[in-house]
C-alpha cells in the first residue's frame, strides 16, 4: 500500500478522546503527536492539516503567522477563516509563535484550553523574521524553540510549511537566503516531529511515520 494499510477504527470511526493542552512546562500526554506537512503553493497542505485537527478535537487553536498587509492577502486570510468555520480560535503570532502560544496557554482557563494546535505557516514566519533584518543564527535560534515545542507538544500539534527546494536556485541573494533558511527550518522540524508528510496535488505522502488515519478516508 502506498500510504500504509487501510486504517482500522473502533466504534465506527468515532472521534478519539481529546486531551486539553497543558500550560505548564514539559511534555504533554505521551500520545500527543506532532505532524509536519510540507508542500508547494496550493498543494493542499493547509487543508489537510485542518482536516487532521478537526478530526482530533472540538476545541482547536489556529496559530497564524500571516500578516495581511495588502488587499489580496486580506482576502486570502478571510477565505481561510471562512473555511475553518466554528470550533476554532485564532492566535495571531507573526514573529514569535512559541512565545505567543506559551502566553495563551498560561492565560487560558481549564475549560478554555485548546485540545489541538495548528501552526500555519513556517514559511511566512521565516519571511517575517527576515524582514526584521535578523541574521541566520538569530532566525534559526527561534526555529529551534519551535522544534523544542514540536518535540514535546502540550497536545496534538500540526505545523505547516512550504517546500521551496525543488526548483532552480534563485537568482537574487535575498531569495537564496530565504530558501536556505526555510530548508534548514524544515529539516530541524522534521527531525523532531513524529510524522512528516509531503503534500502534492492534495495527496499526502509519508516521509516519516505513516499517513494519519484521519487523512486516509478519501485516499
Amino acid at each position: 500500500w502506498l500510504f500504509g494499510p487501510p486504517p482500522r477504527r473502533a466504534g465506527g470511526g468515532a472521534r478519539r478522546p481529546a486531551t486539553p493542552c497543558r500550560a505548564s512546562g514539559g511534555a504533554g500526554p505521551l500520545t500527543a503527536p506532532s505532524l509536519l506537512l510540507v508542500g508547494g503553493v496550493r498543494s493542499g497542505k493547509s487543508a489537510l492539516a485542518q482536516r487532521w485537527a478537526e478530526a482530533r478535537a472540538r476545541r482547536r487553536l489556529y496559530v497564524a503567522t500571516c500578516r495581511a498587509e495588502d488587499a489580496e492577502m486580506t482576502a486570502r486570510v478571510a477565505r481561510h477563516q471562512a473555511a475553518r468555520g466554528p470550533g476554532w480560535q485564532c492566535l495571531e503570532a507573526s514573529l514569535d509563535p512559541v512565545g505567543a502560544l506559551t502566553a495563551h496557554l498560561a492565560g487560558a482557563g481549564a475549560h478554555a484550553q485548546p485540545q489541538v494546535l495548528l501552526l500555519d505557516c513556517v514559511s511566512l514566519w521565516i519571511s517575517n523574521l527576515m524582514a526584521l533584518h535578523l541574521d541566520a543564527a538569530a532566525i534559526l535560534q527561534r526555529v529551534d524553540a519551535l522544534a523544542a515545542l514540536a518535540a514535546a507538544p502540550p497536545c496534538p500539534l500540526a505545523v505547516v510549511s512550504a517546500e521551496t527546494g525543488q526548483g532552480l536556485t534563485p537568482l537574487s541573494p535575498l531569495a537564496r537566503t530565504f530558501c536556505d533558511l526555510l530548508g534548514l527550518a524544515n529539516q530541524r522540524l522534521a527531525a523532531v516531529c513524529g510524522t512528516v508528510l509531503l503534500v502534492h496535488c492534495g495527496l499526502p505522502l509519508a516521509l516519516k511515520g505513516r499517513v494519519p488515519e484521519e487523512l486516509c478516508a478519501n485516499l
